[in-house]
Formats: C-alpha cells, structure tokens, sequence
C-alpha cells in the first residue's frame, strides 16, 4: 500500500472498497446481504457457510485488486459499519430458485456462477442475467445448477420425461405437469404430490426426476427430519421439498406440512440474545413418496396430489437411466417453459368449490392450453383422497351412517353432547361393540373432530354447522343431497 494508505485506517480502506463494488441491503427481517455490482446472488454479510461468505468474497476482492490483506479486526469493524448503515437502506427480498420479477414475469435461478436465469413470461421465455434491483437470489449448498434449457423443442422433452416415469395413466401424467408447472410460479400454492404404487413401481426413482427438474442434478430426496426445527430449516434452505419412503404421517408432521404448502411463519429466540427472534418464513412446494401412510387427516388430504405409477415391463440400471436423464434435461426443461408461457397465456375461470383454488385454475388453464382433463383428474383425486379419510376414520364412517337415515333436505339439531351419545350409541349397536381408540370422550372433543371432517363430509352430501341458542350451543347436521350407495357405507 502507498503512504497515504497507510496512514487511512484499514476499516475505512475496506469500506470505501466494499461500498464501491457491492450493494448492500436489508430483508424485512432485518438481515443484510451484499451484492456484488451487476449480480443478481446476493450474500448475507453475516453468513460463514460454505457456499462463500461475503467476507470471503470481499477479502478475495481486496486482494486480487492489489489492495491489500487485511487482519480480521479490520474485517469486523468495516463489516459493522456497512451493516448499521444497510439497516437504513430499503428492505428487498431474496429468493430461491424461484422469484417475481417485473410486468408479470417470474424467474428461475439456473444456479450458474454467472448469474444468468430464465426470465418466463406469458409472452416467452428467455435466459438473461436478471437486474439486481428486480431480482435477489440467494442460494445454499440445496441449490443446484440446471442446464441452458434448449429452445424449440416441439414439445419432445415432455414425451421423453414421460417415458422414464412409470405413471398409471394419462390423468397421473397431466397432474404431475401441472404440478411442476405450479413449481415455477412463486406466488401459487401447490398440493404436494404423493407417489404411490406397488412395491417397485419407481417411486423414488420419479420422484427423484420430477424435483431435478427444477432443483437440477444434485436434487434428492430426503427421510423426514424428526422434529418440526430440522424440517423449517431443510424447508428454508431449498425450493422443493422433497421426503422419500415414508410409513405414516403423525399428527404434528401432517400440520406441519399443511403449513409448508400453504405458507406459514415460525419465530425462534435469536441465539446469543435476550429478547430478539428470528423469523422463519416458508411457502414451498413438496413431493411425497410411499406405498401407504396409513390414516391421512382431512386438512392435508385437501392438499396431496395423488399421482399412482405401475411396476416397469423392463427394467434399467442406475447408471443407465440417469445417463439418459442427464442427456435429455435440457431438452425436458425447455420443454417445460414452453408449455409454461402456453399455460399462463390461456384464460380459464376459477373453480370456486375447491380449497386450493390457485392450483385448480392452473389445471383450468392447462386444460384450455393443451385439450387435457387436468382438472377433472384434479376433481377425482380429491375424491379418492376423501374416501382415504373416511376409511381411516370411524366417527366419519359412523357420520354418514346416521345421515344416510335422514330425509334429502332434512336438518338436525342437536348439543354436542347429545350427538356424543347419538353417535356413540349408533356405532356401539344392540351388541354393545367397545369403543375404539380416539373416540371423542367429550362433546367438545366431539365439536373439534366434526371441524376438521367438515370439508370432508360435505363432499360426501352431508353439511355440518354450529351455531347458538338463548339456551346453548348447538351443531346442525343437514343431508344435503342423497348419498351413494358407496357413501353410506360405513367399515366397522
């Protein structure tokens, strides 16, 4: 360094350089990142990782520009500084992998070193390197890099893709490009597919293609992490979220997923502090694989995608299959934005009955895009997820039973506690049968039960509601409509 570098202090040197050659900024929650000028990754400033930090980055800088080397403390008091004056900086969010940009387009990070993305629009699609100011990527080592997607393809990379996977049908094949045309909309909610099928029907092996299309070759599935902390951490850290081989969904994991699929938001104390947290914010899609997860609740079944596959006529090796994969990503990709700017180019209308509306009026739009039923086997499926629920649960079974008695158009009244025993009394019959486990011993219980069965049950023609007397509270249970043979049903 000159002598009149030697005599400015090391953090003004290191500020002057860092404030010349990256922007800095906040997130709502008050994290600072650094980006580099021109560069769409951004960095938190505080990160130590080991897909680069900013200091590494800035240390690096400093020295190939013939600078200097400086000592940490120099470091740490220049970083300070630039983090107090980020903080009054306008907030910007990060995105991984995927992300809003300007005049309705969105964004997919190829995860390149140079920064260059897929700019997807109703109009086209084309790769660029997006502006700092409209976009901020932030990556982890969960992000992969994807391949140029190849342009002109005709439509080939959907049929090849659907050549690998062993999907039962064409119902299944058009859910699941819904699904991960969903997974390219940063804004719309998406059910998560469940793979089922035989033992040996490629399960893993599908779910594993469909995630690297949108998380490139390093994208896996994973076991389900055993607490709720693990799990926002491996949800925060990638875009899809993908759990393998799973057996059985406990109560606290099923809600939790509910969440990651519809958006939520968790707060933890911030280590090595009093009183300050930190906010955990999450909306991703997931992918599901198994043979059966036993009794699903009512809440998550209205957000699965069933999609069934059949045991392969011939089979492959590893090696050979994902050679092959490998070859035809680019052309799979660029295929999958194609049919993307087609989608988000047709006019549907919404269908008002369905929970998850966004993901329905996408299957619309496929539908008026490309000639599919989407939609219809979006309806089926939801369906047949009903009929998952009911059968694992005999308060729903017994439900219907006492509605299928009932006049189309007829209404009950009724405390919880009185239909506590009504119901009690027609599942236990002349014969006395013990009760089973989880049966509501309350009529509060009871109440809370019928809340979460409520989707359900109106599905199958039978509505329940609440509502209150100058005496006391009361549920209402109405037939709705006349009930299928196969609805009135009950397994005991």
């Amino acid at each position: 360094m000159s002598d009149d570098d030697e005599k400015t202090p090391a953090r003004k040197v290191i500020t002057d350089y860092a404030q010349a050659h990256f922007r800095y900024f906040r997130t709502i929650d008050g994290t600072v990142y650094a980006q580099k000028n021109g560069h769409p990754v951004a960095r938190p400033i505080r990160s130590q990782g080991t897909t680069g930090s900013h200091r590494q980055e800035l240390m690096v800088g400093l020295f190939k520009d013939g600078i200097g080397v400086f000592n940490g403390t120099a470091l740490k008091e220049a970083l300070d500084l630039i983090e107090a004056l980020a903080l009054t900086e306008d907030v910007q969010p990060t995105h991984i992998r995927v992300a809003p940009g300007f005049d309705g387009a969105t964004w997919l990070d190829l995860g390149r070193t140079d920064g260059q993305s897929v700019r997807i629009h109703p109009t086209g699609w084309d790769i660029r390197t997006p502006d700092p100011q409209e976009v901020c990527w932030r990556r982890t080592q969960l992000t992969g890099e994807l391949p140029l997607p190849a342009k002109d393809t005709n439509g080939k990379g959907i049929d090849l893709l659907l050549g690998l996977c062993n999907f039962a049908g064409a119902e299944t094949e058009c859910l699941a490009l819904a699904w991960l045309i969903g997974c390219l909309e940063p804004s719309v909610p998406v059910p998560a597919p469940f793979l089922t099928g035989p033992q040996g029907a490629g399960k893993s092996t599908g779910g594993r293609m469909l995630v690297r299309i949108i998380e490139g070759m390093n994208g896996d599935l994973r076991r389900a992490p055993k607490d709720e902390e693990n799990m926002i951490t491996a949800v925060a850290a990638g875009w899809v979220t993908a759990l393998d081989n799973l057996s059985h969904l406990p109560p606290d994991l099923s809600d939790l997923m509910c969440c990651i699929v519809t958006g939520a938001e968790s707060i933890k104390r911030a280590l090595f502090t009093d009183g300050d947290v930190v906010r955990s914010r999450y909306r991703r899609p997931m992918l599901l694989t198994g043979i059966d997860v036993g009794v699903i609740r009512p809440d998550l079944a209205e957000r699965l995608l069933p999609l069934r596959l059949v045991r392969p006529r011939v089979r492959r090796t590893e090696a050979e299959l994902w050679t092959e994969y490998a070859e035809i990503l680019p052309v799979v990709l660029g295929s999958l934005l194609d049919l993307t700017v087609k989608v988000r180019a047709a006019q549907a209308d919404t269908p008002t009955d369905l929970r998850m509306a966004d993901f329905a009026h996408l299957c619309a739009q496929l539908d008026a895009a490309t000639g599919f039923a989407s939609l219809a086997a979006y309806r089926a499926s939801l369906d047949d997820l009903n009929d998952d629920v009911i059968e694992g649960d005999l308060l729903a079974q017994t439900v219907l039973k006492h509605a299928a008695e009932l006049d189309a158009g007829a209404e009950v009244r009724m405390t919880s506690s009185e239909w506590l025993h009504c119901l009690t009394t027609l599942y236990s019959g002349e014969e006395c049968r013990p009760l089973p486990k989880g049966w509501p011993t309350t009529g509060k219980v009871l109440s809370d039960r019928l809340k979460r069965l409520q989707p359900t049950l109106a599905a199958r023609g039978v509505l329940i509601d609440w509502g209150r007397t100058s005496a006391a509270r009361y549920i209402e249970m109405t037939r709705a409509a006349a009930l299928a043979p196969h609805q009135q049903e009950a397994a005991f």
